[in-house]
């Protein structure tokens, strides 16, 4: 099961990174990839259907963390794909419009206290009961959801899960349109531009925050500058970087890929 999970996340990641860098999440992208990530799902359904799980332990590890991290996806595009297509074109609307979207994820925390506790602090005591599948005890505040999906492959909180890490994607883009972000114009226009992957940027810009190479300032600040200075707008780049976090493979490819450029300028260079 893990290997065949690795390789279909690798492979929906890939697809959706090479959609990533072309735009800024224009309408026509997100159909894209909520098509795509439809298609994985229904690859990873067959196959579990299929195969089964070798223990309760597999099927534990599958539906508390590796479905979720797909369906998770599906939410938060989905999400976007709403909220790009409703929003105001006012400035001012726009924001109250973003603020009321905030409240609604803040609900849903609110409304959820206990599960966050448990998930966010890695509790197992009752995973036999949230994530194993034919569990059901409606003492448990069962979402309506759960009565309405397939049973043979949902446990009553796998999508719980799944929301879970969808809102805090959702809440960062939420946060960058209510910066204006999405949408600033970049003003003194330097003469640099930058010509690799968006991606790739933000992989940069990460790495020197990590290795504090502008010391305590913070990732926000650092990359407007990298905005500004090589003419080029992320966009939504905290979700970009999760991206690259769940990456099983190469998750640090544009860094590997300048550290071999360099040795190789360096040794050409000692030939001479």
């Amino acid at each position: 099961m893990n290997k065949f999970y690795t390789e279909t996340l690798y492979k929906l990641e890939t697809e959706i990174d090479e959609l990533e860098i072309e735009a800024d999440c224009p309408i026509q992208r997100i159909e894209t990839v909520i098509h795509i990530i439809v298609e994985y799902l229904s690859e990873l359904k067959r196959y579990v259907l299929k195969r089964g799980f070798k223990n309760t332990e597999e099927e534990i590890q599958f539906f508390k963390h590796q479905k979720p991290a797909i369906v998770s996806k599906l939410i938060y595009y989905n999400a976007i794909y709403k909220i790009e297509s409703k929003k105001p074109n006012e400035k001012k609307s726009a924001r109250k419009y973003f603020n009321t979207e905030l409240k609604k994820l803040k609900r849903f925390f609110d409304n959820n206290l206990e599960f966050y506790k448990y998930y966010r602090t890695n509790n197992t005591f009752i995973d036999n009961q949230l994530f194993v599948r034919g569990k059901y005890d409606i003492k448990l505040n069962l979402d309506t959801i759960y009565f309405e999906t397939d049973h043979s492959f949902s446990t009553i909180a796998d999508y719980k899960v799944a929301k879970i890490l969808a809102n805090d994607l959702i809440q960062v883009y939420l946060e960058d349109q209510l910066n204006n972000k999405q949408y600033k114009k970049v003003n003194n226009k330097s003469l640099l531009s930058w010509t690799a992957s968006k991606t790739a940027l933000t992989e940069l810009i990460y790495a020197l925050h990590s290795q504090g190479a502008f010391g305590n300032t913070d990732i926000i600040s650092i990359t407007k500058t990298f905005e500004s200075t090589f003419n080029i707008n992320l966009g939504d780049f905290y979700h970009t970087f999760m991206e690259l976090k769940a990456r099983k493979i190469n998750r640090t490819k544009f860094l590997d890929s300048l550290k071999e450029s360099l040795l190789k300028k360096m040794d050409e260079e000692d030939e001479m």
